[in-house]
C-alpha cells in the first residue's frame, strides 16, 4: 500500500487529528512534544497526533500559513477545527481539544 503524504492524511481523516507543525532544530517544539504525547494518551481513540517538519514539508506549512513554531491545528475530515501558534498548557489543550472530540 503507498504511503499516504501530510496532505492526503490532513483531508482524508475522519477522526479529529491534531497536527503539530514542528521542526527538529526548535526548542519550544521540543519541550511541547511530550506534553502532546500525554494529552493525546489521555484522550486515546478520540484525538490522533499528526508531526509535521515543516523542514520536510515547506509547501504544506505554507499552504496553511504556519509562521512560527511549535504551531498546533486541529483537523476533521480535511476542515480546520482550532489552531495555536505558540507554547500551551496541557490544561489549556485538553480544554480546547474536548470542545470538539
Amino acid at each position: 500500500m503507498p504511503k499516504k503524504s501530510p496532505k492526503e492524511i490532513l483531508q482524508q481523516s475522519q477522526e479529529p487529528l491534531l497536527v503539530d507543525f514542528y521542526a527538529d532544530w526548535c526548542g519550544p517544539c521540543q519541550t511541547l512534544a511530550p506534553l502532546l504525547d500525554r494529552v493525546v494518551a489521555e484522550l486515546a481513540g478520540k484525538v490522533t497526533l499528526f508531526k509535521v517538519n515543516v523542514d520536510k514539508h515547506p509547501q504544506l506549512a505554507q499552504q496553511f500559513a504556519i509562521r512560527s513554531i511549535p504551531h498546533l491545528m486541529l483537523f476533521k475530515k480535511g476542515k480546520i477545527l482550532w489552531r495555536k501558534g505558540g507554547l500551551i498548557t496541557s490544561a489549556e489543550l485538553l480544554k480546547q481539544l474536548n470542545q470538539f472530540v
